[in-house]
Parts: structure tokens; C-alpha cells; sequence
């Protein structure tokens, strides 16, 4: 069964009803044929390889989909949705090259930028689109110097089936331009503005059935579907299995690193050439389905380069949380490990470091850690500095962390930490949600003179952390230690770790709630891989 995810419920009976409006409508006019156009879909895959140790994912199990759809609907297009260049370990090597060399054997047709494609800045980003056997969609991210879109892309691609006309626009997040590593040299502009004057000119090309491969979050989403006429939009970026609806435009996602793929049929009308239906599934990728041969043979290279990871490192005896929802929202154990591992290493009074850090987005069992598991956990491999701040400066990097947190999306910059204790409300106006902090038992004072552990990135103004310019360092970034090197020791000398959450962190309008209305309960949507809409 497919369970719909909270940020879907909502929408879910309202899809049905439009829906349920839409095919009587439909049936009511005289029948035609119809052309079968399937849409093959994942997003934000970082991973060459299955992931959860071996049990789900894998983008050679996902060109063994492909293959079998594509013998039954020869018409298939295989989108991808963003976010694959980095991070991950491979990319620390290759800078994204293994990602493409993967995508080159999987037949992937079309893909937009995610706010990762630009991690490892605008030249290895442009080598890595002429290295791609498929298209690259991007229609509101603009090479300032030629006003055409960044690195050889498209803005819209046209593709005809049988005479009827099917246009993908490819849709980023603004937000990269802060969150990752483009030049000054590349605009992003605002996806409403831009799919507004770009979806009339595609219509213009005889496009009449319009789908929106994005890389938003879902409120950009629904923005843009209410700006122009969109039959679909397929997305990434939340890493959850989300489905809603705005207006009469229905919006996919799948999670991350291809653990599932949305299988969409478009049953477009071959005289009028407009939509009459869709139906859709969602394939859970696991162990069951045998990798594509062809890619075996091409990625190999790859994974004997890597074969060192999966040697032991130490073990665990609790479950570790390092999924993207918990490590961007709350404190977790992983979160708390880190972060102390931080203090611990430089010996500073307090550390702090972004959740969007954490980017394995899966649960440890107890059990053997191996280096891929540390790796895959942090594969930036940033290093860790140490600095002095004032409490004023701690209490500002504090509010900036929780102040989006009162959002439907995640934010990588919420706060994991260590030697400081705080307490927030997130109903409250973003700048001043931060109610009670404490460093190390004593209240925060504002004028004393503190020393902070903290990434690099986050010097750098990563995530938004711009209160750390111009630094007093303790440790510099020449003489510090990687945030992988820390944990790996840490790991080998402990050889067994059981870290605990303990309540350093604490959000006082989720407590609230629950305490409010302990009975209350979101009821989950259940359907079936099979159901139709059309």
C-alpha cells in the first residue's frame, strides 16, 4: 500500500473530487482516441548505488524499470527532478561525473538543476551538462552575460507523440543562489514570473498538454501552478513521498536516492491533442528488482574504486536518526553526537552546526558502522573551526536557525549544538522565537566572550549564517580537522557508541499542542500502487 504523507492529506479528497468532476465532464463528450504518453520520475538522487544497505534504491534497478515500462509504453520519458551532482561521497572524488556517467547508462531523457547541481560552482557544473546524453531544463536559471539559460540548457522542451505535443518546463529554487556555490554570473529568477511568460510560448509551439519538472518546495509549487496552465508539475527537494493538489494541477514527489519512482500516464486526446485523463502508481525500488546489466558493467570502475568503505569502523548500540525531516526540525541523536563531537575535538565552550548537514537521510540499527555509513552521514567532509563569538552573536545564530522553522519544508539551517541549551517557539515572530538559553548551565550573557566549534560552511555564511564574518580564530581552517576525520575517531576509539537525545533543544509550541489535545490524531490516506484517476 502507498501511504500519502501529512503535507498531502489535505489535498488528497479535493484531488479526488476535481478529478471525479473532471472525467464525468470529460465522458460527456463524444470519445476519441487517445495517445498514451508515460512519465517516469525521481528526484534528489546523490547515490550511484542501492541505499539502506542495499535494501532500497539504486539507479541500475531503476534502468531495469525503465527498460520494462518503455516495451509496454514505447511513448515513456524518464525525468529526473534535481539534486545529483553532489553530495556524496563519490562526488568529493569526481565532482559529480560518476552521477552523470550513471544517468548516460540509466537513458534518463530529461532533467532540471536542484540547488545541489551548483555545489562545486558554475565550471564543473557546465562540464558536467556537456557530458550528459540527456537534457538539461531550467527556464528561470539565466546566464546573466547572454540572457539564455545557465550552461547549455533549455528552457522548455517540445516532444511529439503521434501527432499530439507534450511540453516540459524545467523550474529551480531562487533560494540556491544562497544555499550553494553559483557565481554572480547566474540569475535565478522567480519561477511564477518566469513560468508565466514562458508556458504561452510553448502553448505557442503547439504544446497543449504542459508539465513542470521542479526543483521548488511544494508552496513554490502550488505558487507556480496558479501563474500558469500546468497539467502537471513532478518535483524534488522535500525528500518525502508528497502528493497535492493546486487548483486543477496535480504535484508529485517521490523521497530521495530513487527508493521510489512515480509512474505517470498522460492519455491525451489524439484529434484535440488536450489531457483526458491520467492514471498514476508508485514503485518502491528494493532488492527484488535485478540491476540493469549494462549498467553493472559501466559503473563498475566506480565501485571498486570505493570498495575500502565498507570496512567496519566501530558499532552502535542504538538506532541513529539521521534522516533530513528529524536532523532539520528537531534534536536528534546523531544531531547531539555530532555536535558534541565538535565541542569535544577543539575543546570549545559551545558548537553548533547546520542539520542540512546530515544528508544520509536513513536510520542506523544497531550494529556495525561502516566508513560508507560515516561518510554518507557528513560527505562534505567540512572542517571544523573554532572561533570566538559574543553570547549576542550565539543568541542571533540561534534565532536564525529556528526562523524558519514555522514552514512546511525543513530548513537545512536549523541548529544541532552542544554546550548550549535552548528553548524556542516557533509561533512567534521569526527574529525573537528564541525564549531561553542557557551555555553550559549558566544563562546566555550577551556581552561575555565565548568559543564556538562550528563547519566551515557555516562560516562562510552557508544556510544563511551571515553573523560570523571576519572571524577571531582559535583554530583556522589550515589547521583544522575534518568533521569526518572527528567522527571516525571518535567512532574507532569508543568502538561502540549509544548516543541519546537529551533534551537540549525544546519547542514549546509543539509541546503545547500535543499537551492541548493529547487525543488528537492525523488520519492516514491509504491507495493502492494500482489506482487510476482517470
Amino acid at each position: 500500500m502507498l501511504l500519502i504523507h501529512s503535507n498531502a492529506r489535505r489535498a488528497t479528497l479535493a484531488l479526488l473530487l476535481t478529478l471525479v468532476t473532471f472525467i464525468s465532464t470529460s465522458s460527456q463528450t463524444a470519445r476519441e482516441c487517445t495517445v498514451r504518453v508515460t512519465l517516469l520520475q525521481v528526484n534528489d538522487v546523490y547515490q550511484i548505488s542501492p541505499v539502506d544497505r542495499g535494501t532500497r534504491g539504486g539507479i541500475g534497478r531503476v534502468a531495469t524499470l525503465r527498460k520494462r515500462i518503455a516495451e509496454n509504453s514505447p511513448h515513456t520519458l524518464f525525468l529526473l527532478a534535481g539534486d545529483t551532482i553532489s553530495p556524496s561521497i563519490e562526488s568529493n572524488t569526481f565532482h559529480g561525473q560518476q552521477m552523470i556517467d550513471a544517468w548516460n547508462l540509466s537513458g534518463l531523457d530529461y532533467a532540471t538543476f536542484g540547488n545541489h547541481e551548483f555545489d562545486f560552482g558554475d565550471d564543473v557544473l557546465v562540464q558536467r551538462i556537456r557530458e550528459s546524453k540527456f537534457k538539461w531544463i531550467a527556464a528561470n536559471v539565466v546566464d546573466r552575460r547572454t540572457g539564455r539559460p545557465f550552461g547549455g540548457a533549455e528552457s522548455f522542451v517540445i516532444r511529439e507523440f503521434e501527432g499530439v505535443k507534450v511540453g516540459i518546463i524545467g523550474l529551480v529554487l531562487p533560494e540556491t543562489k544562497q544555499t550553494s556555490r553559483p557565481s554572480a554570473d547566474v540569475d535565478f529568477r522567480d519561477p511564477c514570473e518566469t513560468a508565466r511568460e514562458v508556458v504561452p510560448q510553448m502553448k505557442a509551439k503547439g504544446a497543449k498538454v504542459i508539465v513542470g519538472l521542479t526543483h521548488l518546495a511544494m508552496s513554490e509549487d502550488k505558487r507556480v501552478a496558479q501563474c500558469a496552465d500546468f497539467d502537471l508539475i513532478v518535483g524534488g527537494h522535500e525528500h518525502n513521498l508528497l502528493q497535492s493538489l493546486s487548483g486543477r494541477t496535480p504535484i508529485f514527489k517521490m523521497t530521495s536516492d530513487a527508493r521510489e519512482m512515480a509512474e505517470i500516464d498522460l492519455n491525451i486526446g489524439k484529434t484535440s491533442g488536450a489531457l483526458q485523463s491520467m492514471d498514476w502508481k508508485v514503485i518502491t525500488v528494493t532488492d527484488q528488482i535485478p540491476e540493469d546489466p549494462a549498467y553493472v558493467a559501466g559503473m563498475k570502475k566506480y565501485q571498486q574504486m570505493f570498495a575500502d568503505l565498507d570496512q567496519v569502523v566501530g558499532r552502535t548500540s542504538v538506532e541513529l536518526d539521521a534522516l533530513q525531516r528529524t536532523s532539520r526540525s528537531r534534536e536528534t541523536n546523531m544531531g547531539d553526537f555530532i555536535a558534541d563531537a565538535y565541542r569535544s575535538a577543539t575543546n570549545a565552550d559551545v558548537a553548533l552546526f547546520n542539520g542540512g548537514a546530515i544528508r544520509a537521510d536513513m536510520t542506523y540499527a544497531p550494529g556495525a558502522l561502516t566508513k560508507r555509513d560515516v561518510l554518507s552521514v557528513l560527505p562534505y567532509q567540512n572542517q571544523v573551526v573554532k572561533i570566538e563569538i559574543t553570547g549576542a552573536t550565539l543568541r542571533e545564530a540561534l534565532e536564525h536557525g529556528v526562523s524558519r522553522s514555522a514552514e512546511d519544508i525543513a530548513p537545512g539551517q536549523f541548529p544541532q549544538v552542544s554546550g548550549v541549551r535552548f528553548t524556542f517557539d516557533a509561533r512567534r515572530p521569526a527574529g525573537s522565537r528564541v525564549t531561553s538559553v542557557t551555555v553550559q548551565g549558566r544563562p546566555l550573557d550577551d556581552r561575555k566572550t565565548y568559543t564556538l566549534a562550528t563547519n566551515i560552511y557555516i562560516i562562510e555564511g552557508g544556510d544563511g549564517y551571515t553573523m560570523f564574518k571576519n572571524p577571531h580564530y582559535i583554530i583556522a581552517p589550515q589547521a583544522a580537522q575534518t568533521e569526518t576525520d572527528i567522527l571516525l575517531k571518535l567512532i574507532r576509539d569508543a568502538q561502540t557508541i549509544a548516543p541519546q537525545v537529551d533534551g537540549r533543544i525544546k519547542r514549546v509550541d509543539e509541546q503545547q499542542q500535543r499537551t492541548n489535545n493529547p487525543c488528537a490524531f492525523v488520519p492516514s490516506i491509504h491507495f493502492g500502487q494500482n489506482y487510476v484517476w482517470g
